[in-house]
């Protein structure tokens, strides 16, 4: 499988990170990258994490317009998963001045790959 590399800029962090400091965004993003690469259908979602359907589709959309999450259709059913690649990017972003620049025993591409493998 192909990796996608995608650059991440302080506004994109910021809207991403935005995104994510909401409880129930958050509890929804981590049931999202759990259930990767398969993805869950906002049914699944609200049994899972007990969030009534009108409130998991706002925040939904709240973690699509952030780029954190994708929706493919199925058929009749929504299938929503992480995207991978921005978390990736962002994880990316926040830790590309790790250490000030000295040796830490990590590099860049190592940081973001132990992020996520399945990307």
């Amino acid at each position: 499988m192909e990796t996608k590399t995608i650059e991440i800029d302080e506004a994109a962090a910021v809207a991403a990170l935005g995104a994510l400091a909401q409880a129930q965004r958050l509890r929804i993003f981590r049931a999202l990258v759990g259930a990767a690469p398969q993805g869950l259908t906002p049914g699944e979602l609200s049994a899972l994490l007990d969030v009534p359907a009108s409130t998991l589709s706002f925040h939904l959309k709240e973690l699509m317009h952030a780029g954190l999450a994708e929706q493919e259709r199925d058929g009749r059913n929504l299938i929503y998963r992480p995207a991978l690649a921005r978390m990736n990017a962002l994880l990316a972003y926040l830790t590309a001045h790790c250490c000030q620049g000295a040796d830490c025993g990590t590099s860049r591409r190592s940081r973001a790959a132990k992020a996520c493998s399945s990307c």
